[in-house]
């Protein structure tokens, strides 16, 4: 942690919070991430547009960050083959759906609605990630 900087998280994780609370206020729909793009390629919706316009506001804000603070959000290569992101990531998608939701929709909006399912969801998602540092390694 060389660059903690505990105001930005506070406030970042304030501004996720009330959009999470606000989505679900307008919409009656938990802000999961995988849920609202999986609902997008997988079956017709009724609330479409919400979820594309949900999918495209995450998309314009990470470049709207980019042009209000250049340099500072640059990404680093990856330390690892482009094969092996691409299996972890159809893992991490396959995870997603056998647990019925995401970091985001069991973490964030399941936790703050004290549901069980989500709290045993998270538990697992932190200690699958620890165990996969622990034996793969960390970003270098």
């Amino acid at each position: 942690m060389n660059h903690f900087t505990p105001v930005s998280a506070l406030l970042g994780g304030a501004l996720i919070g009330l959009a999470t609370s606000l989505f679900l206020l307008t919409h009656g729909k938990v802000a999961g991430i995988s849920g609202i793009f999986g609902g997008l390629l997988s079956r017709p919706v009724n609330d479409g547009p919400v979820r594309l316009a949900f999918v495209a506001g995450l998309l314009l804000a990470g470049l709207a960050a980019h042009f209000v603070a250049p340099g500072q959000l640059a990404v680093p290569p990856p330390s690892r083959s482009l094969g092996v992101l691409a299996i972890a990531g159809l893992l991490v998608g396959f995870g997603t759906r056998l647990g019925n939701g995401c970091t985001s929709g069991h973490g964030v909006c399941g936790l703050s609605r004290l549901s069980a399912r989500s709290l045993v969801a998270t538990m697992t998602f932190m200690a699958t990630g620890a165990l996969a540092v622990a034996l793969f390694g960390g970003v270098e």
